[in-house]
């Protein structure tokens, strides 16, 4: 029987249905004899009337043996008397105006109400396997040619990744190839990554060269309020896989159902974790699922079970890294390809003073420089642009509306060139790119550099210098104005962790020793993620605090005596600032070093008008940042850092905000 048959069926039930409610409905009614107004006078006069109800001139009535009548009375004065006369019981009702429409919607509403419900759980259950009760089917999609795929060649930036995946693909197409010399297609590849390296994006370039099915879901759409949902649409996940081999499935942000055992206040029966343990048996069990390979992506590596990560469920983790100054180049092209560029825009330029950033940074940066040409009404974006997007994605947009007090100018000129005038008497430390005064975001000025090279690791040497360019205000403004504002508040914090890092995780303190403090691990039940674990004794505690204080003091006092010795340079840059708000390297340069470039300052500068010379595109972004984020620096992950800026934050009598301020 055909699906129309089947319907066509279904309402002849329902019809029937009503039709037989109908005639229960009136069933009633059709127990009145309508009769005359001559007959109805003959039986009262016979005395056959034992009731009479009056509404308008509707008269209904029994009989005395039980049968009723009905009829229509004129306007007739004599025949109430009459029936007082014969002791007929007189009764009388208002006159029902609400029309046949409204007495039917009474008498019918509850009926066609249920009727109604009934019918759409019935096409419910008829459409899309049962929706009224598929509360544990699977949410995946599977992705097809018309939702705009993209391919290998729309990623770029992390060729070791793609790589990784394109074996997969080319595994699935041609099998035979590997099997030949005993290998086995992988179960599962992970993808980790920080967030915006194109995890997702690597994921819809294998649905997009693979040609075969293509699952897609989100790790929170398998947990719900009712228990073993979870493990129930992993369970038909798996079997839609089965039904479709050879396919892949992409489960997007894992760690929402892949989270370490034991580590919730659920227990053993927490629903998550059962979905965890479908999942795990899926994966990996009794029952083979040859042909379906299960593609993840996850930020947060160290959360995920243990179990999971095992080979055999995911044989692979493939890391999707920052990209270095080639692949930001290439990521750049791939995103500037619909972007009318003008001539003076040069993309490896771009890249170079781009590190740290990730590709959705990048495709960010194109994006805010586009907008801000459009809005200029140009017809290309240009090196200005680019620029100006830059400060606006790093800092926020000018408030140039914002009411300043001639004092605080001042005060944030001579912190701004207090940070500045330290860096460029230090050797070793990074350019000065740009000093402003300008209130953007939540500073009121900023500070911003220019490494020569990327980092991807810092020395002891260089932490210090960093923290004395950040004490850099502070002291400028107790030498000038001999008090201290709330406007250093951001670089203390930042000086703090660059101190406590070097002590506590670094080994760079000589008194303390090459030794590692507080474990990052938590209490089972109170969740992984409560912080470190104190691992060591109260006098080690009372001696790590005072390492910290020394770091801090000692550089403290090397940049009170180095900027005392240079105030009269401190005096003119920051008059300078003062007068023109912003001031680029050449103009500090000149200020700063009237009678000449020192020796230890030439290849830097060389290297940044090099830069400049082909754009004025630059920001800063460290090792020493990432410490300043709180993020290590021994490792590669230093390029995730925020790519801050040295910047001094609102007053607290103005905006209460300059407990964060950020750049």
């Amino acid at each position: 029987m055909s699906q129309f048959q089947k319907n066509l069926a279904l309402w002849l039930v329902i019809s029937l249905l009503m039709i037989m409610l109908f005639n229960m409905m009136t069933q009633k009614d059709t127990e009145q004899k309508q009769i005359n107004y001559t007959e109805f006078l003959s039986a009262i006069d016979d005395g056959q009337v034992t009731n009479i109800t009056f509404q308008g001139n509707k008269v209904t009535g029994a009989y005395s043996d039980g049968k009723k009548f009905q009829t229509y009375a004129p306007m007739d004065e004599q025949l109430i008397p009459e029936l007082k006369e014969k002791g007929i019981t007189i009764e009388a009702k208002p006159v029902d105006d609400q029309g046949f429409w409204f007495t039917l919607l009474i008498s019918w509403g509850p009926i066609l109400l249920l009727i109604a419900v009934w019918i759409f759980f019935m096409r419910q259950m008829q459409g899309g396997g049962g929706k009224a009760m598929s509360f544990g089917k699977s949410k995946a999609k599977l992705l097809t040619d018309t939702q705009g795929m993209v391919t290998f060649k729309d990623v770029a930036g992390v060729d070791e990744a793609k790589q990784e995946l394109e074996e997969v693909v080319e595994f699935l197409r041609d099998p035979k190839k590997f099997t030949k010399l005993g290998g086995k297609i992988p179960k599962g590849v992970l993808l980790v990554g920080a967030p915006g390296t194109g995890k997702t994006l690597l994921a819809r370039s294998v649905a997009g060269e693979a040609g075969v099915p293509f699952f897609t879901i989100s790790g929170s759409d398998f947990v719900e309020m009712f228990v073993g949902v979870g493990a129930s649409r992993v369970r038909d996940l798996f079997l839609q896989g089965k039904k479709n081999a050879p396919c892949i499935i992409f489960i997007d942000e894992i760690d929402a159902v892949g989270r370490h055992r034991g580590a919730g206040l659920g227990g053993g029966h927490d629903e998550r974790e059962q979905t965890l343990n479908q999942l795990l048996v899926e994966m990996d069990g009794f029952e083979s699922n040859e042909g379906v390979i299960l593609v993840a992506a996850t930020n947060r590596p160290d959360v995920l079970d243990p179990a999971l990560l095992r080979p055999g469920r995911f044989d692979r983790q493939v890391m999707v890294p920052r990209p270095d100054i080639k692949g930001r180049h290439k990521i750049l092209v791939v995103h500037s390809r619909k972007v009318p560029m003008d001539d003076n825009v040069n993309l490896e330029v771009i890249a170079k003073a781009t590190p740290g950033f990730s590709g959705a940074d990048l495709a960010n940066l194109i994006n805010e420089a586009a907008l801000l040409a459009a809005r200029s009404n140009k017809s290309a974006v240009d090196k200005d642009d680019f620029e100006a997007a830059k400060d606006k994605v790093l800092m926020g947009a000018e408030r140039r509306s914002l009411v300043i007090t001639e004092e605080e100018k001042k005060v944030t000129a001579y912190h701004e060139a207090g940070h500045a005038l330290v860096s460029l008497l230090t050797p070793g430390s990074d350019p000065v790119h740009k000093v402003s005064i300008i209130p953007r975001g939540r500073a009121m000025g900023v500070t911003m550099y220019l490494p020569t090279e990327e980092k991807y690791s810092e020395t002891a040497k260089g932490l210090h210098i960093r923290i004395r360019a950040l004490l850099g205000g502070r002291v400028a403004e107790e030498l000038t104005f001999e008090s201290v504002t709330s406007g250093a508040s951001n670089d203390l914090e930042r000086v703090t962790a660059i101190a406590r890092k070097m002590v506590c995780e670094w080994g760079m303190s000589e008194k303390i020793g090459p030794m590692a403090f507080g474990e990052k691990e938590g209490e089972v039940f109170l969740g992984r993620d409560m912080g470190h674990m104190k691992n060591y004794s109260e006098a080690t505690a009372v001696d790590i605090d005072n390492e910290i204080r020394r770091i801090v003091n000692e550089n403290y006092e090397s940049t009170h005596a180095l900027i005392k010795d240079h105030q009269h340079q401190l005096i003119n840059l920051s008059e300078l600032i003062l007068e023109k708000e912003t001031l680029e390297s050449s103009e500090i340069l000149e200020v700063v070093f009237p009678e000449g470039i020192p020796e230890y300052l030439k290849p830097k500068v060389t290297a940044v008008e090099e830069e400049k010379h082909e754009d004025d595109f630059s920001f800063e972004s460290t090792a020493a940042e990432a410490a300043d984020k709180g993020e290590e620096v021994v490792t590669e992950e230093v390029k995730a850092a925020d790519p801050a800026v040295t910047d001094e934050p609102e007053s607290d009598l103005k905006t209460k905000q300059d407990e964060t301020p950020e750049a």
